[in-house]
């Protein structure tokens, strides 16, 4: 019996790449008019980075993380340079603090700095370099997930009627469609999340660096060609729509405070959507008869979606994983 996949955004690529190398005859539908910004991963950062997420997400994110990188190395381009965490020098004590939670990095002095990345040499004194780290283009990867899928026969059918399908389908359902499962799902939230591209010819960046920032987890992803993703922003929050001038103007003050270069870049592209969590920031498998749930992958989507994935296989097999979840009304009337 073919299982149909609701959602093509990482989550649900990854889950249906997972099946069909499995042996299983899979279908992908999705509500989108085509590939593009409808999905959440558009705009992801995509950075592979367990490690840092260690100092302050659960344990678990690092542990089911890490096996991510090979994951995707071994199906799509991945750039294997590691990760670097700055801070500005008045905030050098909360660098010190990260590095308490961290592990698996190496303390730089300013000339080693310089030696990694030369154009941030003498910005700054200290840094942590998470050398086994990666990262990858989100908008590349999922491209490159649908043509692995293609090879094997299964293509994205988008513009379906999502719900119709899920209904009419007499087989197991993955339910990978993000915050539009929230009536199925009612612990599910959004967390807005906001991003920018901009194009800088005369920076250079070889891996990604994050800024220790007093509010929300700010980084620099280089996309070749001049490009740089600046994200994300964090807020506690269902609101759609366009970016924020709050959300804007702190972007570009960490991109500057990271170098002042950047303030001759061109904005290219601006972005804001949700990510689906849960209360406890990680993700859920929950299965409903034969609709199984896979969400809540909050801001570790291509991070994460290897492993949930795993997880879906399990509980297909009627066996349980660590992202097993009864659902919610199940556990009210227990």
């Amino acid at each position: 019996m073919t299982v149909l996949v609701a959602g093509a955004g990482v989550a649900g690529l990854v889950t249906a790449l997972t099946l069909a190398e499995a042996g299983h005859s899979v279908r992908i539908v999705d509500k989108a008019a085509g590939f593009g910004p409808s999905a959440c991963s558009w705009y992801a950062g995509g950075m592979l980075a367990p490690w840092i997420e260690a100092a302050t997400q659960d344990a678990v994110v690092k542990r089911r993380g890490v096996t991510a990188i090979d994951w995707w190395a071994e199906r799509v381009p991945v750039t294997r340079n590691g990760s670097l965490v700055v801070a500005p020098g008045r905030d050098s004590s909360e660098l010190a603090r990260f590095a308490r939670r961290a592990e698996a990095f190496e303390w730089l002095d300013g000339e080693a700095i310089a030696a990694l990345e030369p154009d941030l040499a003498g910005r700054f004194s200290k840094a942590l370099f998470f050398a086994d780290e990666a990262h990858l283009d989100p908008r590349q990867a999922l491209v490159a997930l649908q043509a692995r899928l293609a090879v094997r026969g299964v293509t994205v059918e988008y513009g379906a009627d999502l719900a119709a399908e899920m209904k009419r389908h007499g087989g197991t359902v993955i339910d990978c469609r993000g915050m539009a499962a929230k009536p199925e799902l009612p612990a599910l939230r959004g967390v807005r999340g906001e991003m920018l591209i901009v194009r800088c010819a005369d920076i250079s960046l070889s891996r990604p660096v994050r800024l220790i920032h007093p509010r929300f987890p700010c980084y620099v992803v280089p996309r070749g060609d001049g490009h740089f993703m600046i994200g994300a922003t964090q807020y506690e929050s269902e609101r759609r729509g366009p970016v924020t001038v709050r959300g804007t103007v702190d972007l570009l003050n960490a991109l500057y405070a990271l170098h002042p270069g950047f303030a001759e870049a061109e904005v290219i592209e601006t972005g804001a959507d949700l990510r689906p969590a849960f209360p406890d920031n990680l993700p859920r498998v929950v299965s409903d008869g034969r609709v199984i749930h896979a969400n809540g992958l909050f801001r570790h989507g291509f991070l994460l979606s290897p492993a949930v994935a795993r997880d879906v296989c399990e509980v297909m097999d009627g066996r349980q994983a660590e992202f097993s979840h009864v659902p919610d009304r199940q556990r009210q009337s227990a």
